[in-house]
């Protein structure tokens, strides 16, 4: 799709846009820039122009953590393999799929003047970098070119080809094997997985104590993934919040009249179509309606690193329809993806939202319909509070079930345009006063006040209710007002809805066995357990620990049974699965603890932990080195406080590896007041103060205020510098207060 010029037009008379000519000599440009970092290293911006902040915004950003910069590129670009070698291949692949780089250059030199001068301004910013800190080694990129901000446009943490295109089936067509086994999917689909979302509030003046708008902001992502930063300008941008790495927009975040969240939409917006295939005249050709079309061909070349170090070169020749590129087959039909890949028109609205001041302002940027992969709630200083479905929604025929591909070679499944925004289900200004999403369905955003499904039609939503959606309706349903300080408190509330449903089927199963049935004796004990539990986690709770391995039972055994249904997960938990399978997850999770533990008693604190020890992409969890007691649990369970595990060979402890991750509340009154705590800290350095120094927050749910104004960051402007200066020392890492090892509380 291309941007019209009247929607630009519209755009412009709403919102100032960047100048268009600023001088890209780094000497210049650097003293048009001040960085000043306040007591936790956050990097607080300014710039002449926009272009100069954007230009010290990456600056700081390669400060903090340049490997997760270069990492971002690389997989954006489909350069990984260069690095990874032959394991990143078919990643790359997929990639080239939708990205091709020469277009992207020519996007580039395509673009409005004011985008080229902010992209070359990010370049310049992250080359001034390399050229200041010569001992910085770079895998692999060495230099930045403006087009490349274009590989990575939206600033989720798994992008629509990451979730649309699976990497076994990839590789398994163009690399002609076989393709992964029935019982090899079954096993994928049993693992449980946090969901990667998030959650976001919105309260209007009627629900707050002060009758100030306020916004949570509760990103669900990998644990270090995005850098904190306030970053303005004299153009008139002023905003703070979350950047992904190698990113010149605030991600989520809010400026002085408007904030805005943003969670993964389930929203259906990417489709697969069966192609009908055969080799005429020795051409590809597929067929559509009665015609039979060319197949689309094109050469993608990989460098691949080998294990002597040395770089190869991988070609392969890609397949598309114009539904898209071809990514497997199955049951003998080669299946086409399709979905939104505009790169320019992402990168102008990723961008040019944070300068939006309010509803009606970001909603014109958002004609763009650039936007797949995000809901968006938000709130703004004039009182309007909104929830926003993604904008790129194609229009589609009810006769077709899409949640399956469909025949490709029917005229009549293709995509009939796009959803005009007023035909998607939003909500705003609603009578209960506030908006929430917890990456669960718009039917419940705004409690009575929501959208009906009846009037929409059904791939408006793929998954349905979660347990933080129904928990998020508990909070906020009735008359209560909240401070930011008590929002914070109920956004960390610990009851766990999932556990609430489902221990009453567990025990009306226990209740039904023969008086004779081993399974008695040997569950009556974890049963008491369990149903004289508060449901809420707690670091002393042994029932919070049986039911977590209990809940992770039970999604290995119904996870593939719901998958192969085409049922969502959790309406089967509630509405298929049967008592027998509860009890025989129960008995697996026993198992399980035994194993691990010797007992089925364990405090949750002593096995969920937070450790982070090195500055690694990928971190390797060590039982010996300190750790941090968390209490709250995975999302799936309900918890809206989210921290997913992983649990690696070798070790006993389940470790963080993504949930809370940067989490804030902002107020709108007359002066906007924030606060804020990130998972870690930010950066990325295991010798700097600001590795960790916001753990023992990040544990207590304890969010530290924002200093936004200049008079709030004058005890830190002795330190100010700028690009290129020596930046001011730091204090030395510092032991994280409450640390122990694994199995300790």
């Amino acid at each position: 799709m291309r941007t019209s010029s009247i929607l630009l037009v519209a755009a412009a008379a709403t919102l100032p846009l960047p100048a268009s000519a600023v001088d890209r000599a780094p000497g210049e440009r650097t003293s048009r820039v001040r960085i000043v970092r306040d007591s936790f290293g956050i990097a607080h911006v300014h710039g002449k122009t926009d272009a100069d902040a954007v230009f010290g915004m990456a600056y700081a950003q390669a400060e903090d953590d340049f490997p997760r910069i270069e990492q971002n590129y690389l997989v954006a670009l489909g350069r990984l393999a260069e690095v990874d070698g032959e394991k990143a291949v078919w990643q790359d692949l997929r990639q080239r799929l939708f990205l091709d780089l020469d277009d992207l250059r020519a996007q580039y030199r395509a673009s409005p003047p004011w985008l080229k001068t902010l992209m070359e301004a990010w370049a310049d910013g992250l080359n001034q970098y390399l050229a200041s800190h010569r001992d910085v080694r770079p895998r692999i990129l060495t230099h930045f070119e403006p087009w490349m901000a274009l590989a990575f446009s939206e600033g989720s943490i798994g992008g629509d080809i990451e979730s649309g295109v699976d990497l076994a089936q990839l590789r398994a067509f163009y690399g002609q094997i076989a393709p992964p086994s029935p019982a090899a999917l079954a096993a994928r689909d049993s693992e449980m997985t946090e969901p990667q979302g998030s959650n976001g509030i919105a309260l209007g003046p009627s629900r707050t104590v002060n009758g100030y708008p306020l916004l949570w902001i509760n990103p669900h992502t990998s644990f270090f993934f995005r850098a904190e930063q306030q970053v303005t300008s004299d153009e008139g941008l002023d905003v703070y919040g979350a950047a992904t790495w190698g990113q010149f927009f605030v991600y989520q975040g809010f400026n002085r009249q408007l904030g805005w969240m943003h969670t993964t939409s389930r929203v259906d917006n990417i489709d697969e179509f069966a192609e009908t295939v055969e080799r005429r005249n020795g051409r590809l050709v597929y067929r559509y309606g009665r015609a039979w079309r060319p197949m689309r061909q094109q050469v993608v070349r990989l460098q691949v690193r080998s294990d002597d170090g040395h770089l190869k070169e991988r070609v392969f020749t890609t397949l598309a329809t114009h539904h898209g590129p071809v990514i497997r087959s199955e049951n003998g039909r080669w299946i086409a993806v399709a979905m939104l890949n505009n790169p320019r028109a992402a990168l102008e609205q990723s961008f040019l939202r944070t300068k939006a001041t309010s509803l009606r302002a970001y909603q014109a940027v958002s004609e763009r319909k650039a936007n797949s992969t995000n809901n968006t709630l938000l709130a703004a200083a004039d009182g309007s509070i909104a929830f926003l479905p993604p904008q790129f929604v194609p229009v589609r025929s009810a006769r077709f079930d899409y949640t399956r591909p469909v025949d490709g070679s029917d005229p009549a499944t293709d995509w009939k345009g796009l959803h005009r925004l007023n035909q998607l289900p939003q909500v705003i200004a609603p009578s209960t006063g506030y908006v929430m999403n917890t990456n669960n369905w718009p039917w419940s955003a705004a409690g009575s006040a929501s959208p009906r499904a009846a009037d929409y039609p059904r791939y408006m939503d793929q998954l349905g209710e979660n347990p933080r959606g129904v928990h998020a309706t508990i909070l906020l349903s009735g008359t209560t007002r909240f401070s930011a300080q008590s929002l914070s408190k109920a956004a960390f509330d610990s009851f766990l809805p999932f556990f609430e449903e489902q221990i009453p089927l567990l025990l009306r199963g226990y209740d039904a066995l023969p008086p004779r049935d081993p399974r008695r004796a040997r569950l009556a004990a974890p049963i008491a357990l369990l149903t004289s539990w508060d449901r809420r986690w707690a670091l002393t709770s042994r029932p919070t620990s049986l039911a977590v391995h209990w809940g992770e039972a039970l999604w290995a055994s119904e996870g593939p049974k719901a998958k192969a249904a085409n049922v969502p997960l959790f309406t089967w938990f509630r509405e298929t699965m049967s008592d027998a399978d509860r009890l025989a997850a129960l008995g697996q999770a026993i198992d399980q603890m035994q194993k691990r533990w010797g007992s089925w008693q364990v405090e949750w604190g002593r096995i969920n932990r937070f450790q982070r020890v090195s500055g690694a992409i990928h971190q390797n969890f060590d039982d010996a080195a300190p750790s941090l007691p968390i209490a709250f649990t995975s999302g799936n369970f309900g918890s809206l406080a989210s921290f997913a595990v992983e649990r690696q060979p070798g070790q006993r402890c389940f470790y963080g590896t993504s949930g809370n991750s940067f989490v804030a509340v902002v107020e709108f009154g007359p002066h906007p007041r924030a606060w804020a705590v990130s998972a870690g800290g930010e950066s990325g350095n295991p010798s700097s103060s600001h590795f960790n120094d916001q753990v023992r927050r990040y544990a207590d749910g304890d969010l530290r205020p924002i200093p936004l104004d200049e008079e709030d960051l004058r005890p830190f402007m002795a330190n100010a510098y700028h690009p290129g200066d020596p930046r001011p020392s730091e204090a030395a890492a510092q032991p994280i207060p409450g640390a122990s090892r694994c199995g300790a509380l």
